[in-house]
C-alpha cells in the first residue's frame, strides 16, 4: 500500500509539473501584448519597450517559465499588471469568497443526491422512481443562471429574506457572509446534484442485482435494508468520482454565478484579467485551479481504497 501510494505521488507531481508547462505556453501564444493593452495603441516604441522591460517581457521564455514556476512553489505569484498588487493576495482574497462558495454548494449537491438516489434505487420503477428521474432531467436541462435569477426575484425580492448580491466579507459577520452565499450555492448546486443523483440511481441498481444482494435478501433483508447495509458503500466508486469532478468545477466554473450575484470570486476574477491581459494573474489562478483538479483526483483515489477494502488489497 505504502509502495503505491509513493507511485501516486510521483505521479501526482509529474502531473502538476505537464500542467504548468502546458499552462504557461498556451497563455505565452495568445494575441496581444500585454504592455500595449495598458499603454494603448498609441504609445511610443520605447514607452512600450521600457514596459516590457519593467515587466520582465523582454527575458527568454524559459527564464520567465522557472521564475514563474519557482515563485508559484514558494508562493510568490508575482505582481499584478491592471491592480498593482501581489496576485497572491488577490488569489487569497477572492478564494475567500469561491472556496466556501464551492464547499457548501457541495455539501447541498450531496444531501441531494444520496436521499433522492437511494430512494429511486428502492422504488424502481414505481411513481418515487419516475418523479426523481424528471426532477433531474429537469434539473440538468435548467440552466443555473436562469435558476439564480429566479431565487432573487422569490427570496430577495419578493419575500426579502436573503441578499440579492454582493458579499459584505467575513469581517462583517459569519452570518450576513453565509447569508449572501446560500442562493448562489443553491444555483450551482441543482444542476449538480441532478447529476449525481442519476449517477447514484444508476449504481445501485447495477449494485441490486449482484449476488451477494440476492444472498442478503435471502436471509431476510427487506430490499431497503439490502441497499443501506450492502448495496450503498459498494456503490460510491463512481459517485465519489463524480462528487471528485463536481468539486473542481464548482470551484473554476462559477464565472456566471459570481456575476449574477456580484461576488467577487476567482471566477470573476480571472474573467477580468482575461480582458485585460493580466498575464500573472491568469497563469497563477489557471495553474491553481488545474492543480485542484489533479489533486481533488488523486484524493479520490484515495478514498477508493478507503471505501473499497479490494482495492486495498490489490496495492
Amino acid at each position: 500500500m505504502i509502495r503505491a501510494l509513493l507511485s501516486a505521488l510521483s505521479s501526482l507531481v509529474v502531473t502538476l509539473a505537464c500542467a504548468s508547462v502546458l499552462v504557461f505556453a498556451a497563455l505565452q501564444v495568445l494575441p496581444g501584448d500585454p504592455a500595449e493593452v495598458m499603454l494603448g495603441v498609441n504609445a511610443q516604441p520605447d514607452t512600450l519597450a521600457a514596459l516590457r522591460a519593467d515587466m520582465g517581457l523582454d527575458r527568454p521564455l524559459a527564464a520567465r517559465y522557472l521564475a514563474w514556476a519557482g515563485g508559484f512553489l514558494t508562493g510568490d505569484l508575482g505582481m499584478s499588471y491592471t491592480y498593482a498588487v501581489p496576485v497572491a493576495e488577490l488569489v487569497r482574497e477572492r478564494l475567500a469568497v469561491s472556496l466556501p462558495l464551492a464547499l457548501i454548494a457541495l455539501a447541498l449537491t450531496v444531501a441531494i443526491a444520496l436521499p433522492l438516489g437511494m430512494l429511486a434505487a428502492a422504488r424502481r420503477g414505481r411513481l418515487a422512481d419516475r418523479a426523481v428521474l424528471f426532477l433531474t432531467r429537469f434539473g440538468i436541462a435548467m440552466p443555473n443562471f436562469w435558476f439564480a435569477m429566479l431565487l432573487v426575484l422569490l427570496f430577495a425580492v419578493t419575500w426579502r429574506w436573503l441578499p440579492p448580491g454582493g458579499f459584505p466579507g467575513w469581517g462583517a459577520g459569519a452570518a450576513p457572509a453565509l447569508a449572501a452565499l446560500i442562493l448562489p450555492a443553491v444555483a450551482l448546486a441543482l444542476p449538480q446534484g441532478a447529476i449525481l443523483t442519476q449517477v447514484m440511481r444508476s449504481a445501485l441498481l447495477d449494485t441490486l442485482d449482484r449476488d451477494f444482494i440476492r444472498a442478503a435478501r435471502a436471509r431476510g433483508l427487506t430490499r431497503g435494508e439490502a441497499l443501506r447495509r450492502h448495496a450503498l458503500r459498494n456503490a460510491l466508486i463512481p459517485v465519489l468520482t463524480i462528487v471528485g469532478l463536481q468539486f473542481s468545477f464548482l470551484l473554476a466554473g462559477t464565472v456566471v454565478i459570481e456575476n449574477v450575484f456580484f461576488l467577487p470570486g476567482l471566477g470573476r476574477l480571472v474573467f477580468q484579467a482575461i480582458n485585460q491581459r493580466d498575464l500573472p494573474v491568469v497563469q497563477s489562478v489557471v495553474m491553481l485551479l488545474v492543480a485542484s483538479v489533479i489533486v481533488v483526483n488523486f484524493l479520490v483515489g484515495i478514498a477508493y481504497a478507503l471505501v473499497d477494502p479490494r482495492l486495498r488489497r490489490r496495492a
